[in-house]
């Protein structure tokens, strides 16, 4: 008995047709889907002007101010530390849409600052902090 030997003829063939039909069907179908796609963009009109009256004056800002030698003043008026918040409330009585700024120097203790900061905060009174004025060498 004869044994064949074609390990040389033998060889897999792959038919790559199947695959680039399936290849240009799905670059047909991401084009045809493409064109239907709708860019948004921004509106470049102004908007129609308001009729609405603007107000007229501003709320006024209560400013709470704390020197160096961490004395406070309330809308340029002095006052104790625990005074504060009742001087606030009587301007606020007047001007129930006004917050409050407080304006800290850099020598002001930390103490007071964060006093009279949580007495706003937990009594609903809007409350800021800016840095004062010409309060430091920033040489």
């Amino acid at each position: 008995m004869r044994r064949r030997s074609n390990r040389g003829n033998d060889q897999a063939e792959v038919n790559m047709t199947p695959m680039l039909d399936i290849v240009f069907i799905l670059l047909i179908f991401f084009i045809v889907t493409a064109t239907f796609l709708q860019e948004q963009g921004f509106d470049m009109r102004p908007p129609p002007p308001n009729d609405e009256a603007e107000p007229t004056e501003p709320n006024p800002v209560i400013l709470v101010q704390v020197d160096a030698e961490n004395r406070v003043f309330v809308n340029q008026r002095a006052t104790s530390e625990d005074r504060v918040l009742a001087a606030v409330q009587r301007i606020r009585a007047e001007a129930p849409q006004s917050a409050v700024l407080i304006e800290p120097n850099d020598e002001a203790l930390h103490g007071t600052i964060s006093t009279i900061w949580d007495d706003m905060r937990s009594n609903g009174i809007p409350v800021s902090i800016q840095r004062a004025r010409g309060g430091g060498d920033d040489t």
